[in-house]
């Protein structure tokens, strides 16, 4: 019998935009299994330069999934004294919800490339399945034969048909709000609302 599926979509979100929307849209759309989709936004405790507040990006995420039944985000890394490791989010959706459900997680070709160099990895793939999103000219099928982890591990990795190649970052919006430009057609209205009335990223 078909697990049910929860799909996690770890990131900095800083700021959320179209894209991710769009992504998590046709990840859900072309894997049927999928009944929810979770954006997991990482602390400020993440070494990372220039992460806006936690709030912000949490408050954001939350505005994007307001009006969706099955997207949703969780503050879990946000409120832990400490930054989890991948795994161990990993595991605290596992514990949230039981047997009767498989986790994906959903990650870039980017970090797949160094996932041998995460916290546990073999455990990782062991326990858990991994959405593949290719970047740029990445082809999937092409990482894993030449890297003998990943060659091992491959049953564990998933491409889904059907999802778009997008290269858009949140570092070219936010250099763009940053040198006056608009940026009005790369994410929702309340979003960018929201980044006005906070001030965020010198807007």
């Amino acid at each position: 019998m078909q697990k049910r599926v929860i799909a996690v979509y770890g990131g900095s979100f800083n700021p959320p935009i179209n894209s991710h929307i769009i992504l998590a849209k046709q990840i859900m759309e072309n894997c049927k299994i999928i009944e929810k989709l979770i954006f997991v936004p990482v602390s400020t405790k993440y070494q990372k330069l220039d992460l806006a507040d936690d709030n912000h990006r949490y408050n954001m995420l939350k505005l994007i999934c307001e009006n969706e039944d099955k997207l949703e985000v969780s503050d879990i890394e946000l409120k832990q004294n400490k930054q989890l490791y991948t795994i161990e989010t990993l595991d605290y959706f596992k514990q949230q919800y039981g047997q009767d459900y498989d986790i994906y997680f959903i990650m870039g070709t980017d970090n797949l490339k160094e996932l041998e160099t995460w916290n546990n990895p073999e455990r990782l793939l062991k326990d858990y399945k991994i959405i593949v999103l290719e970047r740029s000219d990445d082809k999937l099928e092409e990482i894993i034969s030449m890297n003998s982890f990943l060659n091992n591990n491959k049953e564990s990795l998933i491409k889904i048909e059907g999802i778009s190649k997008i290269d858009l970052s949140s570092s070219f919006i936010r250099d763009r709000i940053q040198n006056g430009e608009s940026v009005e057609e790369y994410m929702p209205k309340k979003v960018l609302e929201y980044i006005k009335t906070n001030e965020l990223y010198k807007f």
